[in-house]
């Protein structure tokens, strides 16, 4: 099971390495403006800043070794 996970993390790794060479290609065919792309940053943003306020706070250490 573990080698699955592996094999399945390691597609996605190379899936998400090809993401900025589509863009780039995009770009210069002119499929994607900056328009386009700041808006997704945008949204790419958001999602972010509410996966971090749905998160539980981290407890804190008392000893101060976090």
């Amino acid at each position: 099971m573990q080698d699955k996970a592996l094999s399945a993390r390691a597609k996605v790794i190379e899936a998400e390495a090809e993401v900025p060479l589509a863009m780039a290609e995009a770009f210069r065919n002119g499929n994607l403006g900056i328009m386009d792309y700041y808006r997704m940053k945008n949204i790419q943003a958001d999602t972010d800043m509410r996966e971090s306020i749905s998160k539980p706070a981290a407890t804190k250490n008392p000893k101060g070794n976090a």
